[in-house]
């Protein structure tokens, strides 16, 4: 994803990649609503074909009807991990970006002028050398360890186990069951085709590294949930667990993390890919502009300070569901008490947008209107007499000012970004929002609003339009 997004700006990117062939095994299986969002601003979601939006989750065991923010839902269900990074290599592809497979990093090495990246593949050692590098190589990452970033938090204390198999069908239980002596789930994967999940309170953490069995997974599985399918084929066996960690740093000089290089957590609603996919976002479009010569003082440092908060309340909010989810009888005056303050819409709400990500705002000066720093919703806009989403203005990866009032003055003010900014004459969403202008970053959150009679020199960020130009885009031409 960061690639496809510095190659939209322009920038050359190389990806390298430890594995020769890509992933058949999917440990993720959706995303949560923000990356729907996310995607659809690059015109991407729709590649996937068919996307299966659930309406209803759950935080922590807990129903929860994701409606209650408009538009919301519990994210997109059923999409292998495989299709997606399918998706966005086809994308690479079409860009032109190239991907090198079967490189294995060992460290990395920064200087004044960049960074240079040891590998190693089947032909021998060798070097790269970057101006900038990314470590998205996941919770053991070389690139984190080798620039001296910290990697803290919990130690793992409950295992996750499960099975993807064939040949046998199964009741779905989408939200997970608490029975007795601990958890099960079973998410459909296809038409003869389930992922089995449990928690067993049995099961001690293991403290090797040697892989399960499927027998083992039938043994508990049958134990836990009644359902017997040590008849069905295993397709993979894996485990995972509750493991919570941060890095420090999100950058370190010209090496930065993203992903589960970043944050690694227990895996519940979607959101440890989501976070590292709207990483991406964050970080691609302030790295293009520092690599063009464009980027305004401070640009790469707001990565680490936007995105760690929202890393850190991940961790917070996972480890809070697993308490729920999976703590034993003594959890149950918690759960009492956590399912009455849940009647309220409010509480609804709140959970709603955490755990999608759909409450994420981020500081861009002043915070007197309420659109400011939030992401902009998918509306219907009207333009040259065509209806059409806004947010599909923003798939070119640039910055998009929309003039909502057939402002000259507006589109004036904005000419000294053009080639980093798009400024669009379009109809308010739903008819009428109020404003005259909106400036969106290329990630898709709102950065200056001018109200009526606002015009450029005063939005009602109380910064100027050409203020808050100069601050996400740097100098004018």
């Amino acid at each position: 994803m960061l690639a496809g997004e510095l190659s939209l700006n322009g920038v050359s990117a190389l990806v390298v990649d430890r594995l020769a062939e890509p992933i058949k095994e999917s440990r993720a299986l959706g995303f949560s609503a923000r990356t729907i969002e996310e995607f659809a601003q690059r015109g991407l979601i729709s590649r996937l074909g068919d996307v299966d939006v659930i309406p209803f989750g759950h935080f922590g065991g807990l129903p929860l009807d994701y409606r209650v923010l408009p538009g919301s839902s519990y994210g997109a269900r059923g999409i292998p991990q495989s299709r997606t990074e399918g998706m966005l290599a086809g994308r690479l592809a079409e860009l032109g970006v190239q991907v090198r497979r079967g490189v294995e990093i060992t460290g990395v090495e920064q200087d004044d002028d960049g960074v240079s990246v040891r590998t190693v593949t089947e032909d021998g050692v060798g070097t790269l050398r970057g101006r900038y590098v990314v470590g998205c190589d996941g919770a053991r990452s070389v690139v984190r360890t080798s620039a001296g970033i910290d990697f803290t938090g919990s130690e793992p204390t409950i295992e996750l186990r499960f099975a993807d198999i064939t040949g046998i069908q199964l009741r779905p239980r989408f939200s997970g069951e608490r029975v007795p002596g601990g958890m099960v789930m079973v998410l459909p994967l296809g038409p003869d085709r389930s992922r089995v999940i449990y928690y067993d309170r049995a099961q001690p953490l293991r403290r090797s590294d040697d892989p399960i069995s499927f027998g083992e997974v039938a043994e508990a599985f049958q134990r836990l949930a009644g359902e017997d399918i040590s008849g069905a084929t295993p397709l993979w066996v894996s485990s995972t667990t509750d493991v919570s960690r941060q890095a420090a740093q999100y950058r370190k000089g010209r090496v930065f993390v993203a992903g589960d290089a970043a944050h690694i957590h227990l895996p519940i609603g979607a959101q440890g890919m989501s976070a590292g996919i709207q990483d991406a976002v964050n970080l691609g479009w302030k790295l293009a502009l520092e690599v063009k010569g464009r980027a305004p003082k401070g640009l790469l440092d707001s990565y680490h300070a936007e995105r760690h908060p929202v890393g850190a309340r991940i961790l917070a909010n996972t480890l809070a569901q697993r308490t729920l989810y999976l703590g034993g009888d003594e959890v149950d005056p918690l759960r009492e008490v956590f399912g009455e303050l849940m009647r309220y819409e409010e509480v609804q709400r709140h959970l709603v947008g955490m755990v999608t990500g759909l409450d994420i705002r981020h500081e861009v000066g002043c915070d007197h209107h309420p659109l400011l720093g939030r992401r902009l919703e998918d509306k219907e806009i009207t333009r040259h007499g065509v209806k059409q989403s806004v947010v599909a203005l923003l798939e070119a990866g640039r910055g998009l000012l929309l003039d909502l009032a057939d402002s000259a003055a507006l589109r004036a003010a904005a000419d000294g970004w053009a080639d980093r900014v798009d400024t669009v004459t379009v109809a308010a969403p739903d008819g009428d929002c109020g404003l005259d202008g909106i400036l969106v970053r290329p990630d898709g959150y709102v950065a200056w609003v001018g109200g009526p009679g606002d015009g450029p020199a005063a939005g009602a960020t109380g910064l100027s339009l050409t203020e808050a130009l100069g601050r996400w885009f740097g100098p004018a031409d």
